[in-house]
């Protein structure tokens, strides 16, 4: 009989993975997104305002309450956000936590018989939580894979990454991270957090998903690219507030690790998100404390009070810590360039062969992983367990599955513990609270950290780029803490001082990989505050993170920018390059033609463009009485299909349907012409028009933007490229030196009184009005 089930589950595993879908099957590219039929994985998004008769009528209608709805609206959507991503943040440690303990459990009641059934039912364990990450992620959401900060960095830069926002992928990440994490992958769950708050909030901008019939009219208020842009801001903050508990430092990670533009209603509402956030957090934690959430604990949440360590530092310490910044830099800025070979060689040899191969990859992976997180203390010989006064809070040994240091775990005697498989055989969470831990001098030995040191760093730039949701912040925090400690061991036997805590520069080395790697500064130091309540710590933070981040700048840069140019996003940094400063826009055009409408257009002839050509805007002529041509405006591509698709406009005549510019009813309201959020939106092979309609005309007045932003053909290059990115635009017009001056404006034109216009202090930016 059971030879038969046997037999019955392997022909259904067998028919399942036939079933999957190779090389031949789909068109997947090296990060799981689908590529268009031109061969193109992105599009810019649209966050200037397009000032046409639609939104221009829609401004009018606007009254002081529905100004203030629009701002309770915003509000109301930041608590949402908030409450949302708390929740989901509880629900994945949660589900880590106890798939976690219930794998230790299991595997410390065999071992207790048998290390080596113990080994298989370790490995088996891991390796069916990590395929049903791999299988959720191919076959359902390939938008889930990696960390998605890049993809969310460049959203917010104004590069809209097809898919990365969909339900699907927020479902992907939250259940793929569980399996991956709770596998025991050399990975974290922050960084999908972060893509997790801003999958939570895109679908309360866009009001839901319709695809799959979870969507509200009440819901679809906001309809513009930059109110969509402000909400995935707060929920990229409220990620980083729920991973590690640090509401201020999410705020900060928003404000200089993703987001391009700001402002200061935006950081109100951000500061709200990431307050409700750990409100959230808080009372989850509250409520598990009394044992109603199984194996989850104080280690579920990143969290490591270090506040009883160490309390004061002298002067002759801070070589030793600088030493850690260098060290810190190197490691990271290596970590960085092994990630960028291994992930092209996936892009281009082993990810284009299909998902099978993806699934391969990842289960080998979890392979190599067990057998060296299992098997590499088996050949660590045990310590006697030091002498520990009755109050200190310690217990030397530990039984195997149990919080806390001095773990015995294939020790010959009773008094004896096992410093490798402390922070090994064992989660990441556990095991840097552990590294952290005070009064703990001599717990390691340098042989030990070594050994876990290149092991784990090897393993995190193996597992990195894999096809399953994968953070870095706590591989980096591990990595860190263990040559931090390293290097805090040879301090205390060089100074021989008693308040020195090898915990001290655990925390430090935590702190300069992290720089060296991400090159955060402000947000990161404000997070490792948090996070070990040790504020007395804050200038030896400051002092290393400032020198990692100059040692690892000399190599390369930082590991998301470094990604997001692997994927294809086409980031704007902060700054212009030097050489932009000696070419103008003229140059910058160079010999391309461009394509442009008439005011008045057959409707045959804009199919014809629309099909010859991939561009999103065209400028739009007309031409005065005494023949001059003059630019009227810009035509967005997304328009004039909406404009296709409803035919409401289409004319016989070849004449403007209103040359006087004024008593033409709108058929159209503003928010048709958004586009879905993280889609692609209507195409031309969509539209269908019949030989009549392609003899027809449309004119364009009413619908383009009159007021494009325009700039000289000999501006510097770098004056451009200031303006593009700080104003969020998709296109600028380059044209000839103008011929007059009507007007100048200077800074008092711009000073209106309250009493004139006060509503619009606030709502620049709403379903129908897009920023200044």
């Amino acid at each position: 009989m059971l030879s038969n089930h046997l037999q019955n589950g392997i022909e259904t595993a067998r028919l399942v993975w036939s079933r999957l879908p190779n090389s031949d099957d789909e068109a997947l590219d090296e990060v799981g997104l689908s590529k268009k039929s031109d061969g193109s994985r992105s599009e810019s998004l649209d966050y200037e305002v397009i000032e046409n008769n639609a939104y221009r009528e829609e401004q009018a209608q606007r009254r002081k309450l529905m100004v203030g709805y629009y701002v309770g609206v915003k509000w109301f959507f930041a608590l949402l956000i908030g409450i949302g991503t708390g929740l989901a943040a509880v629900f994945i440690n949660i589900s880590v936590e106890n798939f976690a303990g219930w794998k230790f459990q299991l595997t410390f009641s065999i071992i207790q018989k048998s290390y080596v059934a113990g080994f298989l039912v370790y490995i088996l364990f891991n390796l069916l939580l990590v395929f049903s990450s791999v299988y959720i992620v191919t076959q359902f959401a390939p938008a889930a894979a990696g960390s998605g900060i890049p993809e969310i960095k460049g959203y917010l830069n104004g590069v809209d990454t097809h898919g990365i926002l969909l339900f699907r992928t927020l479902i992907g990440k939250i259940f793929g991270s569980i399996g991956s994490v709770g596998g025991g992958l050399a990975l974290g769950k922050e960084g999908p957090l972060v893509h997790t708050g801003a999958c939570i909030a895109s679908l309360f901008g866009q009001g839901g998903s319709t695809k799959y019939h979870l969507s509200s009219r009440w819901l679809q208020v906001f309809k513009s690219d930059r109110d969509r842009r402000d909400l995935v801001t707060c929920g990229c903050a409220a990620g980083v507030a729920a991973a590690f508990r640090a509401p201020v430092g999410g705020v900060l990670f928003a404000l200089e690790e993703v987001t391009s533009w700001w402002r200061s209603q935006l950081m109100w509402r951000v500061f709200f998100t990431s307050a409700v956030v750990a409100v959230v957090v808080r009372t989850a934690m509250g409520w598990c404390k009394s044992g109603k959430c199984g194996h989850f604990g104080s280690g579920g949440f990143i969290i490591w009070d270090i506040s009883d360590g160490q309390e004061d530092y002298s002067f002759e310490e801070l070589l030793p810590m600088a030493i850690i910044g260098v060290i810190g830099g190197l490691l990271g800025a290596l970590f960085n360039q092994l990630t960028i070979y291994i992930t092209y060689w996936r892009r281009n040899y082993l990810h284009k062969k299909g998902s099978r191969v993806k699934m391969i990859e990842v289960c080998l992976v979890s392979l190599i992983t067990s057998v060296i997180s299992f098997g590499l203390p088996l050949l660590r010989k045990c310590s006697p367990c030091p002498e520990v006064e009755l109050n200190s809070g310690i217990e030397c040994p530990r039984p195997p599955g149990m919080y806390g240091n001095y773990v015995n775990f294939y020790c010959d005697k009773d008094n004896e513990y096992n410093d490798l498989a402390t922070i090994f055989f064992n989660t990441q969470d556990d095991a840097i609270r552990n590294l952290f831990s005070a009064k703990t001098i001599h717990e390691y030995s340098a042989q030990s950290l070594l050994t876990f040191l290149v092991m784990f760093y090897s393993l995190a730039v193996l597992t990195f780029g894999t096809a399953v949701p994968a953070g870095q912040f706590v591989p980096g925090i591990m990595i860190g803490s263990t040559y931090g400690r390293l290097v805090g061991m040879f301090v205390v036997n060089f100074y021989k001082k008693l308040n020195i805590e090898e915990g001290t520069y655990a925390l430090l080395g935590a702190a300069s990989f992290l720089g060296g790697s991400m090159r955060m500064t402000v947000s990161l130091c404000v997070i490792m505050v948090e996070i070990t309540n040790n504020l007395k710590l804050l200038p030896l933070i400051m002092l290393v993170l400032l020198i990692s981040k100059a040692v690892g700048d000399a190599f390369n840069e930082g590991l998301y920018e470094e990604q997001a140019r692997l994927r294809g996003i086409p980031l704007l940094e902060s700054r212009p390059k030097y050489q932009m400063r000696k070419m103008t826009a003229k140059e910058a055009c160079g010999n391309k033609k461009v394509v442009y409408f008439p005011r008045v257009v057959k409707v045959a002839d804009v199919v014809s463009i629309l099909r010859s050509n991939e561009h999103n805007g065209f400028p739009v002529i007309d031409h005065t009485r005494n023949g001059e041509s003059l630019v009227i405006g810009l035509m967005l591509r997304s328009h004039l299909l909406v404009l296709l698709q409803s035919k409401v406009d289409f004319q016989h005549s070849p004449l403007p349907s209103d040359p006087r510019g004024g008593g033409k009813p709108i058929r159209h309201n503003f928010t048709e012409f958004a586009k879905p959020v993280s889609s692609k939106g209507i195409s031309i092979d969509d539209i269908h028009l019949s030989s009549d309609d392609l003899e027809m005309y449309i004119d364009l007045a009413p619908f383009l933007n009159p007021s494009p932003y325009v700039v000289p053909e000999d501006m510097s290059l770098s004056k451009v490229y200031n303006l593009f990115r700080q104003l969020g635009l998709r296109h600028i017009l380059v044209v000839p030196r103008a011929s007059r001056v009507i007007g100048l404006i200077t800074r008092k034109d711009l000073l209106i009184e309250d009493n004139e216009n006060s509503e619009t202090v606030e709502l620049q930016s709403t379903s129908s009005s897009t920023a200044r």
